[in-house]
């Protein structure tokens, strides 16, 4: 299974790309251990998680193909 990762604001410059890919990772949670261990800074970012341009909360199931990202607050006007 494939996930496809797109990483926005500072996690583009934590993990140094903007976009990454992921095998055998069976849910959201998964993928947030995983980067967490090869990227510890990424403990210290709030961000949110959207799975195919979806807000989601809390844990989803992954299926080949899907996009998550992951987007830490915006600020503007």
């Amino acid at each position: 299974m494939n996930i496809k990762i797109l990483l926005f604001g500072r996690l583009t410059e934590l993990l140094g790309q903007s976009v990454l890919q992921l095998e055998d990772v069976a849910d959201t949670d998964s993928v947030t251990r995983r980067l967490s261990a090869q990227y510890p800074g990424l403990a210290q970012i709030k961000y949110q998680i959207a799975v195919n341009q979806e807000i989601i909360h809390g844990n989803k199931l992954l299926t080949d193909g899907m996009t998550v990202a992951l987007m830490p607050p915006f600020s503007g006007g």
